[in-house]
């Protein structure tokens, strides 16, 4: 998907998101929110201090509050190559921090200058041999030490490829398989790849939720988030 679908789909997006994860009974919010709080998680597991984030194709800013909410004196700065998403989000988080707009293939940002990147479902969107060329330049705002958390769906689960293929901002998607983002990190410079498989229980099953932590290893959560440093 390029800029103008981006800017097309902009308005449209929440009620569009909304409707195609109605099967799992939860809201956008409770995705948005779940990456987010692993994030905390990891973060404070890799004993990171994220006094500055990254949210690399931060759309219309559904992200924004949980940032608030589990890293409040942390300064985020949302980047997207949607001039209209961008809009959106200032109007609906006013004072929600920084924004950048995406621009000729670079992210208008000085080198080392961010201590996490954190990426949510947006390499679906990016064509596959461009991948190397945003997590080298992803690589590049990083500061030495610094965390990438790339979060994307898992091919490897049917509800996830079904709600993909029925979605009308996924048409032009192409889902990746983790191993193969892993491989791509590695290439482009990080260290130390690691996969986490998350989301395993509909809002049905809810009860066996604190069992996914269990879970991460196994290759049918809905979701999965790979993370990798910068040395």
């Amino acid at each position: 998907m390029d800029k103008a679908e981006f800017d097309r789909f902009a308005d449209e997006y929440d009620d569009q998101h909304r409707a195609n994860v109605a099967v799992t009974g939860e809201g956008p919010e409770y995705f948005a929110e779940y990456k987010i709080r692993k994030l905390r998680q990891i973060v404070d597991r890799s004993h990171i201090r994220a006094s500055r984030i990254c949210d690399f194709g931060s759309g219309i800013g559904n992200s924004i509050p949980f940032f608030r909410k589990y890293f409040p004196d942390a300064s985020l700065t949302s980047s997207d190559v949607s001039e209209r998403s961008l809009a959106l989000s200032r109007q609906r988080y006013p004072q929600s921090g920084n924004y950048l707009l995406i621009e000729h293939d670079r992210i208008p940002s000085e080198p080392d200058a961010f201590d996490v990147v954190f990426s949510a479902c947006v390499f679906h969107h990016i064509a596959h041999d461009e991948h190397a060329m945003w997590l080298r330049e992803l690589y590049r705002i990083t500061k030495p030490g610094g965390l990438i958390a790339i979060f994307e769906h898992n091919p490897w689960n049917p509800l996830t490829v079904h709600a993909v293929n029925t979605c009308p901002f996924d048409e032009n998607a192409k889902l990746i398989v983790a191993r193969d983002m892993a491989r791509r990190l590695d290439d482009a410079g990080w260290v130390s790849p690691q996969i986490q498989y998350n989301l395993f229980f509909p809002r049905a099953l809810s009860l066996l939720r604190p069992m996914e932590s269990w879970l991460s290893w196994l290759p049918l959560g809905a979701q999965y988030a790979v993370l990798a440093r910068k040395p």
